[in-house]
């Protein structure tokens, strides 16, 4: 069997997340069926993480066994993208090493959450980014992202239903960016995210600021290390999976196709 190593971008609008589901419309289950009619057998995908419903993704990555080698697996790229629905893209195809795996091989990664902050809704971008009808302080926002860098147990921040080992993560960048009047956005990036941490993380801050919370606040809602302490989960449809990192010499072993 030969590994294959594609990379996709979604609107996660119209699916119930990343993750297959019996009955149900999901990125992966969408995935492995247009896989299993280009190689007449049964195919499974295996992501970098999954996604909630209504989540997007810029740059998600999976991996699967070929169960034999197709004639058209150079243009693999372009038969994908002639068979799945409009919504998601395949990227990239390449020949993947045996010790490429697209979730245990990750190294970080970095998320988007994207804010519309007008007293008027936008109808563009509805389904893509969060609706806050008023002016956001953001210099207040990015004093609170300060307090996520680092080392830290993130347990106020995990939503239940997945067991981990530890609640512990490291995370490198958070930063909210004025992107535009209307249009900000939040950059996270970590070895690993918890969860819905990151969805947690940003409907804290938001509550805060609305309510004229204080570092102090935030920094409590940390040392409580209980979900109960933390505020509102944020939207789905305002987040994205933006990249997925893995070992430099690990990439350049797989050959584009």
């Amino acid at each position: 069997m030969r590994k294959i190593r594609l990379h996709l971008s979604y609107d996660g609008s119209n699916f119930q997340g990343w993750q297959k589901q019996p009955g149900r419309s999901t990125v992966q289950g969408t995935l492995e069926e247009v896989l299993t009619q280009l190689y007449a057998e049964p195919v499974r995908v295996v992501g970098s993480g999954r996604t909630d419903a209504g989540t997007h993704a810029v740059q998600q990555v999976a991996h699967f066994e070929a169960p034999k080698i197709l004639s058209s697996e150079p243009k693999l790229m372009r038969s994908l993208n002639a068979l799945l629905p409009p919504e998601i893209v395949v990227r990239g195809a390449w020949l993947a090493p045996e010790d490429f795996h697209s979730l245990a091989s990750a190294r970080r990664k970095t998320y988007l959450y994207r804010i519309w902050s007008n007293p008027v809704r936008s109808a563009l971008w509805h389904h893509r980014a969060l609706w806050v009808p008023h002016e956001l302080d953001v210099k207040f926002l990015n004093s609170l992202a300060r307090q996520v860098l680092g080392t830290k147990d993130f347990a106020s921040f995990q939503t239940t239903g997945t067991p981990v080992k530890s609640t512990v993560r490291t995370v490198d960048r958070c930063h909210f960016e004025q992107r535009s009047k209307h249009m900000i956005d939040l950059q996270i990036r970590g070895n690993g995210f918890l969860k819905q941490m990151v969805r947690n993380l940003v409907g804290t801050m938001l509550h805060l600021e609305r309510n004229q919370g204080s570092i102090a606040d935030f920094r409590a809602i940390f040392a409580a290390h209980d979900r109960q302490a933390a505020k509102a989960t944020a939207a789905a449809h305002g987040l994205y999976l933006y990249r997925v990192e893995y070992p430099p010499a690990l990439d350049k072993k797989c050959l584009k196709l």
